[in-house]
């Protein structure tokens, strides 16, 4: 069985979690300073009946953004540090960065029209640069470098759904 095919059968009973801020979930400013930021604080990634999905969980809410399989194997390896025997395109990007001298310090998700959208802001040469990309790309970016993944307030509000509490409850 290749590594991929391996990978694939046992996604469904994979719930891995990264811990993108130690402290957990915080509210920012953005640059701006018009509207609260939220930092994520865990990603999952899971097979559903849809296709793949990633999860991005803060403060007792989901947020699901449904990704094709590339990107869900991509965010996979880099949670869990697996090296696939080529390279992917976000595998190449991380590293042509590093090499560079560059690096992913951020990426804020926002969603449009019911699209969602990725800022993604890379440092390199003591500039900050923010580059408008698709949200599964940016938050791949944002998994290898070990970046903060900020949503807007208002995105946890309207799309994310409650966390189902794991602990019985009694009456």
């Amino acid at each position: 069985m290749s590594a991929m095919t391996r990978w694939w059968s046992v996604l469904p009973l994979l719930s891995l979690v990264l811990a993108v801020s130690a402290s957990g979930p915080q509210a920012l400013a953005d640059d701006a300073g018009t509207s609260p930021l939220v930092t994520i604080g865990e990603v999952h990634v899971r097979l559903s009946d849809h296709g793949p999905v990633v999860l991005l969980s803060a403060e007792g809410k989901t947020i699901p953004i449904f990704v094709d399989h590339t990107v869900a194997g991509s965010i996979q390896g880099a949670l869990t540090g697996e090296k696939l025997p080529r390279p992917l395109s976000h595998d190449l990007m991380h590293t042509i960065l590093e090499a560079l001298g560059g690096r992913v310090v951020k990426t804020v998700i926002t969603l449009k029209a019911g699209t969602y959208y990725g800022s993604l802001t890379v440092a390199f040469q003591g500039q900050e640069k923010v580059f408008d990309s698709r949200s599964s790309d940016s938050i791949a970016l944002a998994i290898h470098f070990k970046a903060p993944i900020l949503v807007d307030r208002a995105v946890l509000d309207a799309a994310g759904m409650p966390i189902p509490d794991s602990k019985p409850q009694t009456l």
